[in-house]
């Protein structure tokens, strides 16, 4: 599991573009990992949107932003080209990356438990430093907070 002020360890991911990422493709660049349940859900519908609509600002601070979710890369290149996400999402049906930042919780919807994605939000620094987490996030307002603390790290 990943602790703020460590080092976080190496991962590779299939991606959109038709690639695999890993964290060392963005050494020297600030990396925001956020987790989020589902594609094509209003929630992380939202999400995405927000970090799109932010997305210039945090290459001006020197950060790039990667989505994770359990969802297929098929599933995903629908979900980008619908909302024109300019940063890729990373596809962990195996949850490997998932544990490795334990952002799998049980949950309940209508009466029914699931585990599913917490989620979360992470920031690694261009050394591959965990500098931040946001874990239980609401929607409305978290993509602003990410985005002041990429600029705090520059500053």
């Amino acid at each position: 599991m990943v602790t703020v002020g460590k080092r976080v360890d190496n991962f590779t991911l299939p991606a959109t573009g038709d690639t695999e990422l890993s964290l060392d493709d963005f050494r020297g660049t600030h990396l925001v990992l956020y987790f989020y349940p589902k594609d094509h859900t209003p929630g992380c519908t939202r999400e995405g949107q927000d970090f799109r609509d932010l997305y210039d600002r945090f290459k001006a601070a020197g950060a790039d932003i990667l989505g994770v979710s359990r969802d297929s890369v098929r599933t995903h290149e629908n979900f980008c080209a619908k909302h024109d996400f300019p940063f890729r999402l990373l596809s962990d049906k195996e949850e490997t990356l998932c544990k490795q930042f334990d952002v799998i919780r049980e949950k309940k919807l209508y009466g029914r438990t699931y585990m599913g994605i917490d989620r979360s939000t992470f920031i690694i620094d261009a050394e591959g430093v965990l500098r931040a987490e946001w874990r239980k996030v609401k929607v409305p307002g978290h993509a602003e907070a990410v985005l002041e603390a990429v600029e705090a790290l520059n500053a």
